[in-house]
């Protein structure tokens, strides 16, 4: 298997996680509907973390969702801003990113 396919599956494979637990944080936040208040004010702040984690797991999914795109296009492993290739190193620490160390600094 090739690199790139390897880093697609790596990335297919994060997104359907992502996926999976942006849908377990909507049922959560859906379910929450308390009518005593110190479990109201519980699920409140409850609500906050687990929208904080979709928002997280949103923005990451947008983000490997561009990378595959570049996948596609065939410029995945090369910096969006200065055009040099993204250390493998790097890529293996961020699958998804679109900069070079350099450039991310």
């Amino acid at each position: 298997m090739t690199r790139h396919a390897t880093r697609k599956t790596q990335l297919t494979a994060r997104r359907a996680e992502l996926l999976a637990r942006s849908k377990e944080v909507e049922r959560e936040l859906d379910s929450h509907n308390s009518k005593d208040w110190e479990e109201l004010a519980t699920e409140r702040e409850t609500d906050e973390v687990l929208e904080q984690m979709g928002n997280s797991a949103a923005a990451e999914i947008r983000a490997i969702d561009a990378a595959l795109h570049r996948m596609a296009e065939g410029t995945y492993g090369v910096c969006a801003k200065c055009g040099d290739d993204i250390s493998q190193e790097r890529l293996d620490l961020l699958p998804y990113t679109p900069l070079c160390r350099a450039c991310a600094v």
